[in-house]
Order: C-alpha cells, then structure tokens, then sequence
C-alpha cells in the first residue's frame, strides 16, 4: 500500500515537473531565477504570439452629405487598421451647436473633429484650460505623423504646444468657375482686373447669353457666407489683407482697411444693376449652387475652383452643351495681384480627456491615425475602393463615373483625412475636364501672390471670449451696405461698436503677441 501511494505520488510530482518546466523553461535559460513561481514577464511571447485585439475608437464629425455612409469604406479601414470603429455623423449644418453640447456634458468621443477654424477658436479656452491631451511630445514616436508638415502643425499650436492632427487643403483654393461657351458667344475674355469682372457680370445679365430671348439669367450667384462665398476672395482682388494687416506699423483687422470698403461698394454696385441675386444674404449653398447648375447664373464665385467638377456634372444634365473654366488671376485696382490663404487646414482633430482615460490609450488611438498616414490607408478614405470607386491611371487615382455611389460611401470619411498627399502618400487626382486641370495650375499660381493671416498662430483671450459673437457686428453691418440699408458712416459705426464691445482688446492683445 505504501509503494502504490508512493508510486502515485511520484507520478504527480513528475507530472507537475513537467508543467513547470513548460511554462519556465525559456527564462532558466536566460539566467532566471529558479524559483518555481512563474515571472510575470514569462509570459510575453505568448501574447504577441496571439492576435492583437482590435483597438475601440469612437469618432464623432461632421458630415457633409445628406445620408449618413453605409459601413463600406469603414469596414475596410477596420480591417487595415485592426480596430474596431464607431462613427458618429451630424450634419455639418448643425455640427457646431452639437459640439458644443457634447462638450457642455462631458460627452465628447475619443476622437472630436471640430468643424472649421471658427469651432478651433472657441475651443482654445478648453485646450488651455488642460480638457484635451497634448500630444506633441508623442508624434516622433510615430513615424508617419511625424511627416506632417511643422509650418502646419504651428498654426494649430496653443499656447506653443499641440493638441491637434490637421485635415490638409491646398493654401489657395479660391477663385471662380464661369460659364466659359457664355463668354466665348458674346466675345470676353475671362476678367484680368476687377472693373472686367463686373463687365462679364453685366454682359451675362444683359445680353442674353444663353440665347433663349429672355432676360432671366443673372452674372454672379452668391451665397450667405463672407468667407467661403464671393466676398472674400474678391476682397483679396481688391488688396484686402487676410483676416488682419499691418496699418502704421500695428496690427489692424481686415474691416478697417479701404479694400473692404471698395470690395462692398462693388458687390453693392452689382446688386443695384441687377447682376446677382438679389438675396444673396439669405441664400444658401445649396440654392446658390442649383442656381448656376440650373443654367441661370454666369459665375460661381469663392470656395474651391476643384468644385468645377462637381457643378459641370450636374449643370450638363440641364445645359448638355454648358463649358465651365476656373480663374483666378484678377488685378486690383492698382493692378496687382493677391489671393488669401488659409493656414494649411481646413478642420482639426482633438481628442479629450474626458473620454480618453491614459496616454497608454491615447497611443493606441496615435497609433490608428500613424496607419491612417499610409497611402493603403488615405486612398481607402479618400478615394474609396479601387475598381470600385475609382482606378490608377498613370499613377494618380480616376474617380468612377459613379458620382453618386461615392458622394455615398465615401465622401463621409473623405473628409477625415489627416495630412495631404504629399505627407500620406495617397493619390493625386487624375483630371480629365480641361476647367479642373486649369485649376489645378491655378492653385499653384495662387500660392506666389498669397496673403497669409499674420495672426494665424497667434492667441487673444478675448478674441477667443467674444470674438465670433464680435464678428456679427462686421457681418451684419456688411451685408446692410450692400444692400444699400446703411452708408459709410453707418458702417463705420459698426466698427466704433466692435472696438468698443472687446474690439480694442483684441487689436492690443494680437499686437502684444506678435511682439
């Protein structure tokens, strides 16, 4: 009875010998310490010999499209990326006021989109104030995060520290698109200065271009917007500074400049003749943009001349014959030329602490947006499926004639790029229509004659306090010029009740940081 317990006994010690030497084995070789309890660290090749769970991310941005994109494009990213994600679309109409309320809760995701520059500085307080992760001194751990461009990146620092990755845009977007058979038909060039520009607007509502015997089309079609719609980019025709100037040595904002005053007095000399709609203050995108694809307006002035694409495919539906050209290249008044520029960026990434809890997870999240930087990656998001949504040629990616499948599947995370092509590899656009590769050319000469925002990356607590609910002073003092409510002196009223309501303290403390 004695040998079989014994015998037992030994069996099970073997047994469990043989179990510690599976599990310790590797690290008594490397000089380990014989004590029988398994290291921690033992067990470090069995998980990175096992797959890697998928990173959770949860997203939140704007969408720019009617529907909210199916699971296409993000399942392939998913796959790409080894995460798992969560998407959360609003509509870009009404974006700010839910990223407002999200932050106001607590609410905010892992990964917050802002919507435009605007949304950027009255987040600035909150970056200050330590509600989102700096995340700086982590980019040169990754190595394609590390390629964004720093001119860049400085724009979107607070306080000489960054908090944001960057959605990339060409500097110098702006021009016009133009129903080029209309100026062929009635003999114009496209304008070389501002006093042809308002020619060409009187011509296209004068003398019948469309040749149907009625007066029912218009020379430019605005929208409600001073930026992104006509007037802005006008007003750099007009020698307008962008944003802010230099007047006697100090800083000075754009509405105090004589530009601003001649680019109203044009748009509010061709409104009273006629030449544009008459309610260009209340006209949305959207209506302004089926007023020229309907075949009515002659110039669609602003934006983005790569829009030229877009507003050709739907103004061909109705007008099968309709040409469109880009321009960009208008004299000012004393003949030179200048272009505005944005700061390298149209929208920025932040992400809170509220909802990421550790630099550990905000790594993981780094390290998603690192792969996102890859062409394999940006092509999926910006360009969609190959064969499906668009092919290579010659190097550079050809949409399909599909244009509704991609306004569908793609366009939703088309803009959540980070970086450009140049810094993600992604491809460049293959052009066909001779109006979207003259404005291409055309970006590249805007460039040379851009005026950049000198307060760009500077900071102004109080810009950043009132400095949006300041700027509707200007904008309805603006519109009421030119439509003729108020005069110069009504104007100038306006500007006396912005210095007087936080103006002067923004022009004190913009010049202070300049110095």
């Amino acid at each position: 009875m004695k040998k079989k317990s014994f015998s037992m006994l030994l069996t099970v010690l073997l047994a469990f010998s043989l179990v510690l030497s599976a599990c310790g084995g590797g690290e008594k070789s490397k000089g380990a310490s014989s004590d029988p309890t398994p290291a921690p660290s033992n067990s470090k090749e069995e998980v990175s010999a096992a797959p890697e769970e998928p990173t959770e991310i949860t997203i939140m941005l704007p969408l720019n499209t009617s529907e909210t994109p199916p699971d296409t494009i993000k399942k392939e990213i998913e796959k790409l990326t080894n995460t798992k994600l969560t998407y959360q679309f609003f509509p870009a109409d009404t974006y700010e006021e839910k990223l407002n309320t999200s932050f106001a809760t607590g609410s905010l995701p892992q990964v917050t989109y802002l919507k435009n520059s605007t949304t950027f500085v009255q987040m600035k307080e909150a970056i200050k104030d330590g509600q989102f992760w700096e995340i700086g001194p982590l980019l040169s751990e990754f190595p394609n995060l590390n390629k964004l461009k720093p001119e860049i990146l400085n724009n979107t620092k607070v306080d000489g520290k960054l908090y944001s990755l960057y959605i990339g845009r060409p500097l110098a977007r702006q021009g016009m698109i133009y129903r080029k058979d209309w100026a062929d038909k009635l003999g114009l060039s496209a304008p070389a200065n501002v006093d042809e520009l308002f020619e060409m607007a009187k011509a296209f509502t004068e003398q019948d271009p469309d040749g149907n015997g009625q007066k029912d089309t218009i020379g430019i079609v605005d929208r409600n917007e001073l930026v992104y719609g006509a007037f802005k980019t006008v007003s750099s025709w007009f020698g307008t500074p962008n944003y802010w100037g230099t007047k006697d040595g100090q800083l000075e904002p754009e509405f105090t400049f004589e530009g601003y005053y001649d680019t109203m007095d044009f748009f509010k000399k061709v409104r009273e003749s006629g030449y544009m709609n008459q309610d260009f203050a209340a006209t949305s995108k959207t209506d302004a943009v089926k007023m020229f694809t309907s075949g009515k307006a002659g110039m669609y002035i602003g934006g983005s001349m790569q829009d030229i694409d877009s507003l050709h495919k739907d103004l061909i539906k109705n007008v099968p014959d309709a040409v469109l050209d880009t321009h960009s290249m208008v004299a000012g008044p004393d003949g030179s030329f200048a272009q505005w520029m944005i700061p390298g960026y149209n929208n920025i990434v932040l992400f809170p602490k509220s909802a990421v809890k550790d630099e550990a997870e905000l790594r993981k999240i780094l390290a998603f947006f690192d792969k996102m930087m890859t062409p394999e990656v940006s092509n999926v998001m910006y360009w969609g499926i190959e064969g499906v949504h668009y092919t290579v040629v010659d190097g550079k990616a050809k949409p399909s004639s599909e244009k509704e499948l991609i306004e569908r599947e793609v366009k939703g995370y088309k803009d959540s790029v980070i970086g450009e092509a140049e810094t993600n590899g992604m491809y460049e656009s293959y052009n066909e229509l001779p109006g979207r590769i003259h404005a291409e050319e055309l970006l590249l000469e805007n460039v040379k004659v851009g005026v950049a925002d000198p307060t760009a990356a500077l900071d102004s607590v109080t810009y950043m306090e009132k400095g949006v609910e300041l700027q509707q002073i200007i904008t309805d003092a603006t519109y009421q010029y030119m439509y003729g409510q108020i005069d110069r002196a009504g104007f100038e009223k306006a500007v006396s009740d912005w210095k007087s309501r936080g103006g002067d303290k923004i022009i004190e403390e913009f010049n202070a940081a300049a110095k």
